[in-house]
């Protein structure tokens, strides 16, 4: 699994499709092939957006959303975490995983608490999840539909 670094990296896999959603978090997975795309800043040569074939991840949680460093921090490694265990059922596109809204704080008032620990687990299982379950099924479909035309 490779991250994603750059600017126009993450544009890229914000572009495609939202796949998966709760409460919390979207995941986001670029449409096209990831060799597919180019990266032609001004001035350079062409050069790949994406090097090497593999499922790329980025996790974005913004400040707006998570105001403590150490909740920002915690949540990005629970994404990398869950994304490791989930990469064999990924398609080798680029993905990301984005914050949308915040944790309440009254809820969970630590910075990085059990229960909050626990809760973004949760929630992240659920989206690779349903992330990996609707991977399949459009494999299943491409095909079906280019033999129908």
């Amino acid at each position: 699994m490779q991250r994603l670094k750059t600017r126009p990296q993450f544009q890229a896999a914000l572009a495609g499709e939202t796949v998966a959603r709760t409460a919390h978090f979207a995941l986001h997975r670029q449409v096209q092939e990831a060799q597919d795309v180019p990266c032609v800043p001004a001035g350079r040569a062409h050069k790949p957006l994406f090097g090497v074939q593999d499922v790329w991840l980025g996790a974005m949680v913004p400040k707006r959303w998570a105001r403590r460093a150490v909740t920002r921090n915690a949540i990005k490694r629970q994404i990398y975490g869950m994304a490791q265990a989930h990469a064999a059922g990924l398609p080798a596109v680029a993905h990301v995983v984005r914050l949308r809204t915040a944790f309440d704080r009254r809820q969970y008032p630590s910075a990085w608490s059990d229960a909050l620990r626990l809760a973004v687990r949760a929630e992240l299982e659920q989206l690779f999840g349903r992330a990996c379950r609707a991977a399949p099924r459009q494999a299943a479909t491409a095909p079906a539909e280019g033999a129908r035309a």
